[in-house]
């Protein structure tokens, strides 16, 4: 019923159904999700609408619906499949910062071959199995260095929140090189380049000069900028982890007393 509230995919039973004489053919959630990955892979989120992705099965959409109740439901079928994609070890080997720069590394990699994937992720809670099990995997990495499960979880959100940038920039820049047929790196000598050149030479912004001119930085392929800045948030926990357990093991402030002061004076 319309009144009905949403209920969550992950607590809806997948609906079973076998092919055979006389019946129209079954379809699976993963089936159904596949095609609407292949089609916003392609063509862009927007694209996949449980009309287009009906279409590409061969099916109507009314159809799915009895699959996929809502086309939210779809988007986190989606990101769920794709963060099947994230291989990991079993679990956490030890070594907190090996493990979470192997996350972030395989979470761009998966961002970077389905440029929806950051976007939907980031714009609408969810909490699908897949992702549950990457999100375990960066809390276990962390849960040995003694910290409170607070401070761990804003140090992973802290890392995811630069990973999903980085990812996002960097599909930026593959948007605009396609948009102007221009590869990157053209794009930066022939488009931007005569500008910069101007900007430089009319000295108005000196350290912009230096970010440009004395920069070791500014030639790093996509995937060197990628882990150079990783390897600063992970300098940055690093540096944190000390003073967060310092302040975990402090016994806390005890209040004032309260109450009426006598007066000195009396």
């Amino acid at each position: 019923m319309a009144d009905e509230e949403p209920t969550s995919i992950w607590m809806v039973p997948e609906r079973q159904e076998r092919s055979g004489p006389g019946r129209r053919p079954g379809y699976s959630r993963e089936q159904i999700t596949r095609a609407a990955v292949r089609i916003a892979d392609a063509e862009g989120v927007e694209a996949a609408t449980m009309r287009r992705v009906a279409g590409e099965l061969g099916t109507g959409a009314m159809s799915l619906y009895r699959y996929v109740p809502r086309r939210d439901d779809l988007f986190d079928l989606m990101i769920d499949l794709a963060m099947s994609e994230i291989e990991l070890p079993g679990g956490p080997s030890g070594d907190w910062r090996s493990d979470l720069a192997l996350l972030a590394g395989r979470t761009r990699a998966t961002g970077l071959r389905h440029p929806w994937l950051i976007t939907l992720l980031t714009s609408r809670p969810t909490l699908g199995p897949q992702l549950l099990r990457v999100h375990e995997f960066a809390l276990g990495a962390l849960d040995a260095t003694g910290l409170g499960i607070d401070d761990i979880t804003g140090l992973v959100g802290m890392l995811d929140d630069y990973t999903h940038s980085a990812v996002r920039r960097e599909l930026g820049w593959l948007d605009e090189a396609r948009r102007t047929g221009l590869d990157p790196e053209r794009w930066k000598r022939d488009y931007m380049g005569p500008y910069v050149r101007q900007v430089v030479e009319s000295g108005d912004f000196p350290l912009f000069n230096r970010s440009i001119l004395d920069s070791r930085t500014a030639h790093l392929t996509p995937e060197e900028r990628f882990r150079h800045g990783l390897d600063r948030v992970l300098d940055a926990i690093a540096a944190l982890i000390p003073s967060l357990l310092r302040k975990r093991s402090s016994p806390p402030a005890q209040p004032e007393p309260t109450g009426t002061k006598p007066d000195p004076a009396r």
